[in-house]
């Protein structure tokens, strides 16, 4: 007969697989980062070399991958207390926290140091402020503390256009403001309207998202109010002269539809077991919304620079 200590297998902990390092940087998040920003690249006037083009992409998407990594270290206990978020690498236990913080840090400063060796020094500072402002400033400042957290820390998402903007122009003008400007007001209704049937997760871990602090109501309100000054915002590239009638009538068409879905959601009272079908809608269209009106910047961009309008 064999001994306890030869007929018991002693568990083993095997490391975290590559795609919980991946899972940690967001990819769906990554891929409308990475898209706004190869927007911003290609409707920028001048022209990149194909490589450096490549190389500011790649930095950007670091850049977003590790700051993203970052925001889950910090608030891996918050996600172990919401269902949305509990299946994550660190809240299910499948990675060391360390392990996931250090891996953070080292792909955002390797995104920032690459962009500014092999692009250009102001378009790595800009990351850099962006991956502090998402990573220090709105994970760890804002979102415990106001229900503006969405608000103010929307600025974060807002900077690739102009990172990929700056890598090809090297300065920044009104355009690339615009176009930051126009996902910093996009923001709070696109996730608003996910966090409006979410809220009971962010109650339960006590995060002060507005439909928990201030009411669904006051909510959809805000919503509706950001949608209207959301129209003319979009459009403003175009009044400025900044791009062509095709984009002009793109970002007319696709604010309006984004608006007049945010009216059901503004006048109306969430039911008990209400599926919450209009906001859920809203929340669709506001992912293809930014999609299509910056493919909308780009076509027009190619469209003007090869002769066919303007």
């Amino acid at each position: 007969m064999q001994p306890d200590s030869m007929t018991q297998a002693t568990p083993i902990q095997l490391p975290a697989e590559w795609r919980d390092f991946f899972a940690l940087t967001k990819p769906r998040v990554m891929t409308l980062v990475i898209f706004t920003g190869l927007c911003g690249l290609l409707a920028a006037p001048g022209s990149i070399n194909p490589v450096i083009g490549f190389t500011a992409i790649l930095c950007i998407a670091l850049g977003a991958g590790g700051s993203a990594v970052i925001n889950q270290w910090w608030e891996a206990d918050i996600d172990a207390g919401m269902k949305r978020t509990a299946n994550r690498p660190l809240p299910s236990g499948r990675m060391n926290r360390t392990d996931a913080r250090d891996f953070g840090i080292l792909i955002s400063v390797a995104s920032v140091l690459i962009m500014g060796v092999a692009v250009n020094w102001l378009a790595s500072i800009i990351l850099a402020v962006a991956i502090v402002y998402y990573a220090v400033i709105y994970t760890m400042w804002l979102k415990p503390r106001t229900p503006q957290n969405i608000v103010i820390g929307g600025g974060a998402g807002a900077f690739p256009p102009m990172i990929g903007w700056v890598a090809v122009t090297g300065d920044v003008t009104l355009m690339p403001v615009l176009l930051f400007t126009i996902i910093f007001m996009w923001t709070p209704p696109h996730f608003w309207a996910l966090a409006l049937f979410v809220k009971t997760d962010y109650a339960n871990v006590g995060i002060p998202m507005m439909p928990v602090v201030k009411g669904e109501k006051s909510t959809r309100l805000q919503m509706l109010a950001y949608c209207v000054a959301l129209v003319p915002v979009a459009a403003a590239p175009w009044f400025i002269g900044g791009t062509e009638y095709v984009y002009g009538i793109a970002s007319l068409a696709l604010s309006l539809a984004f608006l007049a879905l945010s009216v059901p959601v503004a006048f109306r009272t969430a039911g008990e077991g209400d599926k919450m079908v209009p906001e859920k809608r809203m929340f669709a269209f506001s992912v293809f919304y930014l999609f299509a009106l910056f493919a909308a910047l780009v076509v027009d961009r190619l469209l003007a620079a090869n002769g066919v309008i303007g």
